[in-house]
């Protein structure tokens, strides 16, 4: 089996005792995935009958498993606070769209991350507030996952009309070759697909493919379970509350923590206001995976880019001051720079307690 782990940000799926850990990690910042390798067969380990497993799998977000016999199918694993699943998304979006009346069905398979994200109802909110119309089931317990052999956010699977996994990769890029993959078997199956072009599908927002030669900087988790390269004298204390300052100097890719937080096992919580977090990164693109606290109520969050106001350079979930507003646990991008890029620290700050902060990624 040829599989690619330079692709994208990763996770490596390690089974054992019965159970699934997933990281997402790169091992080259600065390879694009355009020079990953080719699309593979399926993994050694997948299951022979991947139609009857999704067929048996439950919940589906949407009602009843949707019927797949005689469908050309693309599965897609994915988790909704992913920066690398989202910027798949325009690809799976856009074949549905381009050949979904020519015998083709797109899957998805939510597989979560992070514990809010094995709540179904946050899922079907995320999938709406990111216009997913196809089929989608939850899949919390990675029971869809290891039957398939799945190794990574996003990783993708292509079904042919006899229920046979023709092609599998993981990690973002590859999509004309799976797009190219993906006609073959619809014309194996006798549809016509000769008078559709295979046109470039774009993307904009939080969805844009990553400034891969700039990308320098790698995912990094804030609670004290993955958490690494934290600067803030003293270290983190784990489990309990702890009053923080910043570093003295924050070299590229470490972070620190100000105020009063609980860094927790997946997450730092922020005990009292007026709490921020800095990164130093290298990287057009800057996101944090937020949670908002237990309440309910909204919180304000300003954003500052080497101590001052992000102007242009704002990310979709902030304006040009800096301010932007937490109300879901999701992925927020904070920056998207427009001009050169070169190291930078953001830093966020909280209007008051209860914010989960879980991870930054960047693009």
């Amino acid at each position: 089996m040829t599989t690619n782990r330079s692709i994208g940000f990763i996770a490596a799926a390690l089974m054992a005792a019965g159970t699934t850990t997933a990281t997402c990690w790169r091992e080259a910042l600065a390879r694009s995935p355009a020079d990953g390798d080719a699309i593979a067969s399926a993994p050694s380990d997948a299951t022979p009958r991947p139609l009857q497993v999704l067929a048996d799998a439950r919940p589906w977000l949407g009602g009843a498993a949707p019927s797949l016999r005689g469908k050309v199918v693309v599965v897609n694993f994915w988790t909704y606070s992913c920066i690398n699943s989202l910027r798949a998304l325009p690809y799976l979006r856009g074949w549905n769209e381009r050949y979904g009346d020519k015998g083709l069905t797109v899957i998805g398979v939510h597989a979560p991350e992070f514990d809010f994200e094995h709540d179904p109802g946050k899922v079907r909110a995320a999938t709406q507030a990111l216009g997913v119309g196809y089929p989608n089931v939850q899949d919390n317990d990675y029971a869809v996952w290891r039957a398939f052999g799945n190794e990574g956010w996003p990783g993708f699977y292509i079904i042919d009309a006899h229920g046979r996994v023709r092609g599998y990769t993981v990690g973002e890029g590859n999509y004309a070759e799976a797009e190219r993959l993906i006609r073959k078997l619809l014309a194996e199956a006798g549809n016509d697909v000769s008078g559709l072009p295979e046109a470039p599908i774009g993307a904009a927002g939080v969805e844009a493919q990553a400034d891969w030669p700039n990308l320098q900087s790698p995912e990094a988790y804030l609670g004290y379970a993955k958490a690494q390269a934290f600067a803030s004298p003293g270290g983190l204390l784990r489990g309990g509350s702890g009053t923080y300052t910043p570093a003295s100097s924050l070299p590229l890719n470490r972070w620190d923590l100000a105020g009063s937080w609980t860094v927790a096992r997946e997450f730092a919580r922020l005990d009292k206001s007026g709490g921020a977090i800095r990164f130093h990164f290298h990287a057009r693109d800057a996101h944090a995976v937020l949670g908002a606290p237990a309440d309910g109520q909204p919180v304000r969050f300003r954003v500052t880019i080497d101590g001052k106001a992000p102007g242009a350079d704002h990310g979709t979930d902030t304006d040009p001051a800096g301010w932007g507003e937490l109300r879901q646990d999701r992925l927020y991008q904070l920056v998207r720079q427009h001009g050169p890029v070169s190291d930078r620290t953001v830093r966020i700050e909280f209007s008051r307690p209860g914010v989960r902060a879980y991870s930054f990624t960047f693009g």
